[in-house]
């Protein structure tokens, strides 16, 4: 056995390279494609607080609302209306479809380029593109970008909302066309990734796209490692179907539970509906529309918090410290909010009182913004080995976008009728995802995609689902018979 990089369970090989304007100028413009996305989530709950909007497509739940205002009535179940949260959350169902169509596509044709598909395709691409000991700041470029988004649509709406006449809302939607112009147009520049070059035949052209990615001409061993991977890949003549193989049973779960829990957190509670829950709370519209302001910038910096420290602190701290934070938080609003409206949703609530919730709502927002948000799109992303990853990153996105839609549907029926007690519910699946985290998630930092395996191989209860043949590394690795990986690169 000669030099090499040493592989264990703590990290991975570090290939030679350094992170070059070339990624990340290109990390940057594919990141853009979480813009619409973001804008999405925040135009949404914003123009359904306008009156004039509601006046014109809904004006049974106007009625209701101006009702429940006059006679100081029950305040939790002012909002509550289908075909209004069929309008915020439409977005999602055509969202799930396209996924499964982005799936086919960015497999066989634009994994590089096919950010059209946003969701699906950009975290995948940011993981290709970014070396190793870089991947988790690089790709949460995506969820800094979503919460952009959500700001930028957070300020448009309390800016048309003054807009006399009661158009404003027109222009919150129109300007829509804005961010989904600049991932068109971004996307036209962006350079295909080493691995999608490997896979369709171009060999030597993903050489020299490795070295320009990597700033090195030293690219053999991270180039083999590729070739490997893609021909293992190859193999996979139906990835929907090899998915569902037990020693890909790891990757499975959390292609699911991940993008379950993370909407189970409540945020998209707090992220659609911030203008509508802040009235809800008490404040006037643009008091209302403000406090949504507020919560975007809080999730922008959060989001910031997570790009500089995911590297070093590993995914495994951020997850459980960003649950912890969550759970007291929501208890914390839940007892507040109850305390004032108990279960009859009549009071008069001070605005300092409502003032104090908010600084809450703001410090659950930070933990989901540094730990589940940008780790939910990030984890997936770098979990799945090549064979799979396109049927993976799909079901990941369209577990995520099923899930948004019935948490959007069912939040106002429910806040009718469990009240407060609503964030007790989304605090107790906080608790069990946390917990679900601390005993099942090994760390991924610094681990190179295509030695993923070592991870789940050497974990103590996903070991079970893969077997010695099952591990194949660059030119080889010494497995033991305990499930510890001791060995390194051959240098062959």
């Amino acid at each position: 056995m000669a030099g090499g990089a040493v592989v264990n369970t703590g990290g991975g090989k570090d290939y030679p390279g350094k992170l070059t304007m070339f990624v990340l100028f290109a990390c940057i413009v594919a990141a853009t494609g979480g813009l619409i996305f973001g804008y999405d989530i925040g135009i949404s709950g914003g123009v359904t607080s306008m009156n004039p909007f509601l006046i014109k497509f809904f004006p049974g739940v106007y009625r209701q609302e101006q009702e429940a205002e006059r006679n100081q009535s029950n305040q939790y179940c002012k909002f509550d209306s289908q075909l209004l949260t069929i309008f915020t959350s439409s977005l999602y169902l055509a969202a799930l479809v396209a996924s499964f169509f982005a799936a086919t596509v960015t497999r066989r044709v634009l994994l590089g380029i096919g950010v059209g598909f946003a969701n699906q395709s950009v975290p995948v691409y940011l993981s290709e593109m970014a070396p190793a000991r870089l991947r988790g700041m690089l790709n949460i470029g995506f969820q800094q970008m979503i919460t952009l988004g959500i700001l930028c649509a957070n300020l448009i709406n309390y800016g048309t909302a003054k807009i006399k006449g009661g158009w404003g809302w027109r222009v919150s939607l129109a300007l829509a066309a804005v961010p989904a112009a600049i991932i068109a147009v971004g996307s036209l520049f962006l350079p295909d990734t080493p691995n999608s070059l490997i896979d369709r035949g171009y060999t030597d052209e993903a050489k020299r796209m490795l070295r320009r990615v990597r700033g090195t001409d030293d690219v053999e061993e991270e180039y083999g490692d590729l070739v490997a991977a893609s021909d293992e890949s190859k193999l996979v003549a139906h990835p929907w179907r090899n998915i569902l193989q037990r020693r890909y049973r790891p990757q499975l779960v959390f292609a699911v539970a991940i993008p379950f829990f993370q909407q189970l957190t409540g945020i998209n509670v707090i992220m659609f509906y911030a203008p509508v829950l802040f009235k809800t709370l008490g404040f006037a519209d643009d008091a209302s529309l403000m406090s949504a302001v507020i919560t975007g910038l809080v999730n922008v910096f959060a989001t910031s918090v997570s790009i500089v420290t995911v590297d070093r602190l590993g995914r495994r701290k951020l997850f459980l410290q960003g649950g912890a934070q969550m759970l007291a938080c929501q208890i914390v609003v839940g007892a507040l909010i109850g305390a004032k409206f108990g279960f009859t949703g009549v009071a008069d609530i001070p605005k300092s009182y409502a003032t104090f919730v908010v600084l809450f709502i703001c410090a659950y927002v930070a933990g989901f913004a540094w730990s589940w948000g940008p780790l939910g799109w990030l984890v997936p992303s770098e979990i799945f080995p090549l064979e799979i990853r396109s049927a993976g990153q799909s079901i990941t996105v369209s577990v995520n976008m099923l899930c948004t839609f019935i948490i959007a549907q069912a939040f106002l029926p429910m806040l009718c009728r469990l009240k407060f007690m609503l964030f007790f519910f989304f605090g107790a699946w906080v608790l069990v995802m946390t917990l679900f985290v601390a005993f099942f998630l090994p760390e991924t930092k610094n681990v190179p995609i295509e030695e993923m395996v070592l991870v789940w191989r050497s974990h103590w209860y996903w070991s079970r689902f893969i077997r010695d043949e099952d591990v194949h590394v660059g030119a080889g690795v010494e497995m033991h018979s305990n499930g510890k990986i001791q060995a390194a690169k051959l240098n062959v």
